[in-house]
């Protein structure tokens, strides 16, 4: 008998991982966000995503069975983005990720993923790196996966590896496809294994197209 609760089944590709055997965070936050009728979501993840497996979307939470992989629920973004630093100086930036890197495979940040997003953020400012991005559609999902590593890159994760634990996103206007971005990411503090951040996306001319605000774990 089907669970009535059950409204989809979500599948993460081999190719939308972040750790080698994981989904990338922000991918699985954009995926499950798509089913929350609000204009902020928050998504808590409690467990790494498994890779193709058919995962159950259940009373706005995601599920491998009976394991609880990650909650949604409407959220807010209370973070004013700083200016943009441009395309030019974006683009300029040197990547930390490219000499060592915690998971050189990963969807939106690794070097070695031979079709991902290649967003390499490097420092622009005191704790905010930045990147250009051109997108080649103007889905959500991806969205919500260039706000995920820039702004993981804010803090000092080389030889020590963060995860993503919660993202809240707002997005304002959709990416143009085909035309140069810049996705910013900043650090707001942390405590312990934590470590908070934020990151936007802006257009070409500086407008802000998107925000989002994140909780990372350190994992050594």
């Amino acid at each position: 008998m089907e669970d009535p609760d059950i409204t989809t089944v979500l599948r993460l590709d081999r190719r939308f991982n972040g750790p080698p055997d994981s989904g990338n965070g922000g991918v699985t936050c954009g995926l499950l966000a798509a089913h929350i009728d609000a204009p902020v979501v928050q998504v808590t993840l409690r467990t790494p995503p498994p890779l193709e497996t058919d995962l159950a979307v259940r009373n706005n939470n995601l599920y491998d069975g009976d394991t609880l992989i990650a909650e949604a629920a409407p959220g807010s973004v209370d973070l004013v983005p700083p200016p943009s630093v441009g395309l030019s100086r974006a683009a300029a930036s040197s990547y930390a990720g490219t000499q060592e890197h915690p998971f050189p495979t990963c969807f939106v940040c690794g070097p070695e993923h031979p079709t991902g997003l290649h967003l390499f953020a490097g420092p622009v400012g005191d704790g905010v790196v930045a990147t250009t991005w051109t997108p080649t559609d103007d889905s959500d999902v991806m969205v919500w996966a260039a706000l995920d590593c820039p702004g993981g890159w804010s803090a000092d994760i080389v030889g020590r590896p963060m995860v993503l634990g919660r993202m809240a996103c707002q997005i304002v206007q959709a990416p143009v496809p085909g035309q140069p971005h810049v996705v910013q990411g900043w650090l707001r503090g942390g405590e312990g294994r934590k470590v908070h951040t934020g990151s936007a996306l802006y257009d070409a001319d500086g407008a802000v197209l998107a925000v989002a605000e994140a909780t990372w774990i350190t994992i050594s």
